[in-house]
């Protein structure tokens, strides 16, 4: 499989009847506001590139509005770009025939809902294996398949209640295995956990985080909570009115606010849970702790391993065991406390 299985490039969608006769004024500075008043027309997106890497979560992150929601429907073309391409290992679906698309959207993609869009009349099992029975698998196969995969999302026993018998959490758990039971490719989340309480929230995303290590799909995740895409995201991408403000992991977005608008989302963070030993580590000196930190280990959870341990100091380790620096509680409280990037630029400010 290729590095990047979605690749989006120059993406534009404008909205309205006559969208491609805009596309070069847009390019060439007509804003959003313009576009609207004087010609009609909505701007959705706005030369969206984008590589979303496979076999990892890429989260899609905006307020109401950015274009995030858009944007996911054109990896599955549910909405057709006004200019750009979106490739799926190097093929435009923007240009699949409908026989083509409609194999790629059955075989290689998968969605979930925000409002779980799970059938009433049907069972959990008939939920869960509807894509399949669309795709002509045999009941046995399929029910083989369902009951699997409703077991891994924890609703072992579940199998016969309808969705109205269920809770929230457990309906957006159907929506889940219905999605791998399809073994597609890639899974589309569309704010798929925005509607579940905080504490069910949480959960699911642990439930799709210990999934994710083993399946290794390429999920494409939408949120307006940047928690949620901290939590998430191996890539994370802001936008921002249909724009790109700013892509990375979730340390650069931290670390590195790409502009006031990105500073004023992340300056609340808790930034223990995304800062990682390695990025504050200090040169090894002298006597060497008996303790070993993961380099990708977050602070968080090196802090508390080391106060449990009831040391000040530890070695951090890459992948292979080898030593690659030391790291201290005080550094780990400084990175922890003190979000320099804010104070820097506040004080530029001033």
């Amino acid at each position: 499989m290729a590095s990047h299985a979605i690749q989006i490039k120059n993406l534009y969608k404008i909205f309205g009847p006559r969208g491609r006769d805009y596309v070069e004024q847009v390019r060439n500075g007509l804003s959003k506001t313009d576009l609207n008043v004087k010609h009609g027309h909505v701007l959705g997106l706005q030369n969206i590139n984008i590589d979303m890497p496979a076999g990892a979560i890429t989260v899609v992150m905006g307020l109401s509005g950015s274009g995030k929601s858009t944007l996911i429907r054109h990896v599955n073309r549910l909405i057709d770009p006004t200019a750009g391409e979106v490739l799926y290992d190097g093929v435009d679906v923007c240009k699949m025939s409908e026989s083509e698309l409609r194999a790629f959207r059955r075989h290689r993609t998968a969605m979930v809902f925000q409002k779980f869009a799970l059938l009433p009349h049907r069972t959990v099992i008939e939920n869960t294996i509807y894509g399949l029975q669309i795709q002509g698998v045999s009941r046995e196969e399929s029910e083989k398949k369902g009951r699997h995969w409703i077991a891994r999302v924890g609703l072992d026993g579940f199998e016969n209640h309808y969705p109205n018998q269920l809770s929230g959490g457990m309906q957006q758990r159907v929506g889940l295995a219905r999605a791998l039971t399809n073994d597609a490719d890639i899974l589309l989340m569309d704010e798929a956990y925005s509607a579940l309480d905080p504490l069910i929230r949480v959960d699911m995303q642990s439930v799709l985080l210990d999934l994710q290590k083993e399946l290794k799909k390429t999920v494409v995740f939408i949120t307006h909570d940047l928690d949620e895409a901290l939590r998430l995201g191996d890539q994370i991408a802001i936008l921002r009115d249909g724009k790109v403000v700013q892509q990375g992991t979730g340390q650069d977005i931290v670390l590195h606010p790409a502009d006031d608008y990105i500073s004023a989302f992340v300056k609340e963070v808790n930034r223990g849970r995304v800062i990682k030993a390695q990025t504050v580590m200090k040169p090894i000196a002298g006597e060497q702790s008996s303790m070993r930190i993961p380099g990708e280990m977050t602070l968080e959870i090196a802090a508390k391993q080391m106060t449990e341990a009831g040391l000040s100091n530890a070695v951090v380790v890459d992948q292979s065991g080898k030593p690659i620096g030391s790291l201290d509680l005080h550094s780990i409280i400084t990175a922890m406390v003190t979000p320099t990037s804010h104070l820097t630029a506040s004080m530029v400010a001033a």
